[in-house]
């Protein structure tokens, strides 16, 4: 098929990557992450972030933020997220099955939530009919491809943490939204309060992947436990972990999500150069591109180049690029949008 649109998790695994997961097949490691492929994945990953931080391996994205959630909050507890959270749409019922945990879903404005938001439902803290606050969970990216700033982060962080909560934030591109706002990893998590972070890798050109970073160690205690009741625990972790190894060398996260984000701008200006009648609904600040079609062209342009609608009612679509997506594919995707907009 043609390079898709559709999702950054369509593209395949970076030559390098792959090459890592080759090169660690090699004689016997001792299993369930005690091998040194894992270890130098978790030093290469406290290099990033602080020696005192937990670093944990999961198989998917899923699991390292249900995992994660149930490691810091209590059944009888509620975390906050946005309407179009990841946890909220696309995790079928999994937070809640199992944490426990009820999510309270806020109104996104722009992808992103507001403290404002949140500040009604602390007024009955302490009262034993009712949930008790203690997560808010933010994606960075946003599900909208937009940016939380600096900020922003902080001021949550702040709000979450004068308020007896702590801050989750589910990292699936956080590597494009470092790559965007040309910030350290650390600089966009940690120093700006985040407790926890579940960390992307198969967007970013991994087979598959995630880390959970607690930045507390008080925090985590109970995770190793939480990942294998959660059946998470990989027995041949070097494969896993050799990835991370790959992506955390020589900047190559960095890279690969730079690219990504350079290729949606690319996008983005051909389809305000070259087809002024689509509306482009979102802020392009990542490597997602939401743009209005006619609802009757969309099937004929999925056959060519997949992608997928986001609000049916609207006509609204979502383009994502990846780390393989190249200007030349970009060009022949509007080539055919024009063809079908005659």
């Amino acid at each position: 098929m043609n390079r898709s649109f559709a999702s950054d998790n369509f593209a395949p695994v970076h030559p390098r990557i792959m090459q890592a997961i080759i090169d660690c097949n090699e004689g016997h490691q001792r299993a369930y992450g005690a091998d040194e492929m894992t270890q130098e994945a978790v030093r290469l990953f406290q290099e990033e972030f602080g020696n005192d931080c937990d670093v944990y391996f999961v198989f998917n994205g899923t699991a390292a933020n249900v995992l994660g959630l149930k490691t810091i909050a209590h059944s009888h507890q509620t975390v906050f997220c946005s309407n179009v959270a990841h946890i909220n749409v696309d995790e079928c019922g999994a937070p809640e099955n199992y944490t426990g945990c009820k999510l309270i879903v806020l109104p996104e404005q722009n992808g992103k939530i507001s403290i404002e938001h949140i500040r009604p439902y602390l007024v009955d803290r302490g009262v034993q009919h009712r949930s008790q606050p203690k997560v808010i969970s933010i994606t960075q990216s946003t599900e909208l491809g937009t940016l939380y700033s600096p900020e922003e982060i902080r001021a949550i962080a702040d709000f979450a943490h004068a308020n007896g909560m702590l801050l989750h934030m589910d990292g699936a591109r956080i590597g494009n939204a470092a790559a965007a706002l040309k910030m350290p990893l650390r600089a966009l998590t940690r120093d700006l309060g985040v407790d926890l972070l579940s960390f992307g890798g198969t967007k970013n050109g991994m087979m598959f992947g995630e880390a959970v970073i607690f930045f507390d160690r008080s925090l985590s205690k109970e995770f190793p436990y939480i990942r294998k009741q959660g059946m998470q625990l990989a027995s041949k972790m070097r494969y896993l972990s050799a990835q991370f190894v790959a992506l955390l060398s020589d900047g190559l996260w960095l890279k690969n999500a730079s690219h990504a984000n350079a290729m949606a701008q690319l996008l983005y200006r051909r389809v305000e150069e070259e087809l002024p009648q689509i509306p482009l609904t979102r802020q392009v600040e990542a490597n997602a591109v939401f743009a209005l079609l006619p609802k009757e062209t969309i099937p004929a342009l999925q056959e060519h180049t997949f992608f997928w609608v986001w609000d049916d009612a609207k006509g609204e679509v979502r383009w994502m690029t990846s780390w393989d997506t190249q200007p030349e594919d970009v060009e022949q995707f509007i080539a055919v949008v024009k063809q079908h907009m005659k």
